[in-house]
């Protein structure tokens, strides 16, 4: 009898705490969702298998609701890459590529896990992941697995980590091992 009341204790509690982190969630995502445009520093580091030392990079990003994002490189060579809704438009030095999303399928899950998770769109995320949420408002990670298992070739998992509506971490781990770390501070105000 005590055995089945302090298992029914612990299964509440349990209860308790995935409500909590789905209120929290659902909370995250409205305080994502209010916000129309975000800037951040980087710096990227990629970490390959082929290497002794990370690739690094810096430079700036930022998003404008509800589907434009731009990554400006500035170190160690510039390039920018802009989606603009279904639209990439890469600059390098004085080339510009302009492609599709819908002509590079795998490239989608990057772009939306970023967009999806700055413009708070709990569907759009849900569409193309399975998505877990841990943590609170004021310190919180989001795990992306794809669900498309063609996508699930090159990305393992996307792991978002942040503070309110700051996004600080952005780290994509392939199935090979190969990962990529976007380490984020917001930019100030101009």
């Amino acid at each position: 009898m005590i055995r089945a009341r302090i298992l029914l204790v612990v299964l509440a509690l349990g209860c308790l705490r995935a409500s909590a982190a789905e209120d929290d969630f659902g909370a995250l995502m409205q305080l994502l969702a209010t916000r129309t445009h975000a800037r951040s520093s980087f710096i990227e580091q990629q970490f390959l298998k082929l290497l002794k030392r990370p690739l690094e990079s810096r430079g700036e990003l930022t998003y404008e609701a509800p589907n434009r994002l731009a990554k400006k490189t500035i170190e160690p060579r510039t390039e920018t890459l802009l989606v603009d809704g279904d639209v990439l438009t890469i600059e390098r030095g004085h080339r510009r590529q302009v492609l599709s999303l819908r002509d590079y399928p795998a490239l989608a899950p990057f772009i939306e896990g970023v967009r999806a998770t700055l413009a708070g769109d709990r569907a759009a995320l849900e569409r193309l992941f399975d998505v877990s949420f841990t943590g609170s408002l004021s310190r919180w990670t989001l795990m992306l697995v794809p669900l498309n298992a063609d996508v699930a070739k090159s990305v393992a998992r996307i792991q978002i980590d942040g503070t309110q509506d700051d996004l600080l971490r952005i780290e994509i781990l392939q199935p090979d091992g190969d990962r990529s770390l976007m380490t984020m501070r917001r930019a100030a105000a101009p």
